[in-house]
């Protein structure tokens, strides 16, 4: 039997979920910052928009939807996002299982990232950022960007030309949160971390 563990939603302010899920096509990486430097477990965003619930790049093990399924009766739409392709996960069925749109409502501004493949999503009643493969946790609670090696199949975009992508887009929104999907979350101060992060 495999084990599938439970979504276990950690409410990060009210209305505002983050939940981790071992994602079924990992592999050990082979070394540092190759394309498969990532840990097993991928980070999901739940958001109580005003108009609908809003999961980000969701990820769900088995077949335990009862924690969305709660969240997904307080509203009459749901919205599911992905950040980036590869991050398509369970928003196939979550769509079907809710009737669900793939287009941001209101409350949350779509980041696209010229030239780097990536949306990121703006929640700006809590000030949170959401990114996909471009911006990762880092070490102690901080980002960092991605590998150069992540950016292989993006025609010539080089980790350059991706910094100067994220400083036009980010540094004029006051984040204080980054949730990130690979690594553990920035919960304050996160214009600094992501500054820091552009600086180095």
């Amino acid at each position: 039997m495999i084990y599938a563990p439970r979504v276990e939603l950690q409410e990060l302010a009210r209305g505002l979920w983050r939940w981790a899920a071992p994602h079924p096509d990992w592999e050990p990486r082979k070394e540092e910052d190759d394309p498969a430097d990532w840990a097993q477990d991928v980070g999901c965003v739940a958001y109580a928009a005003s108009d609908a619930l809003v999961l980000i790049d969701p990820l769900v093990g088995g077949d335990d939807y009862d924690a969305l399924d709660q969240l997904a009766d307080t509203k009459q739409k749901v919205a599911i996002l992905t950040t980036i392709e590869w991050h398509a996960r369970s928003g196939g069925e979550l769509t079907k299982r809710y009737d669900a749109s793939t287009t941001a409502p209101e409350d949350v501004e779509p980041v696209e990232i010229s030239g780097a493949g990536e949306t990121m999503f703006w929640i700006g009643e809590h000030r949170a950022l959401v990114p996909g493969d471009r911006l990762l946790g880092d070490r102690p609670p901080g980002v960092r960007m991605c590998p150069p090696s992540w950016l292989r199949y993006l025609d010539g975009f080089t980790h350059e030309d991706l910094r100067r992508a994220l400083r036009a887009k980010l540094l004029e929104l006051p984040i204080e949160l980054v949730l990130v999907s690979h690594g553990e979350p920035v919960l304050r101060d996160g214009r600094a971390a992501v500054e820091s992060a552009l600086a180095q």
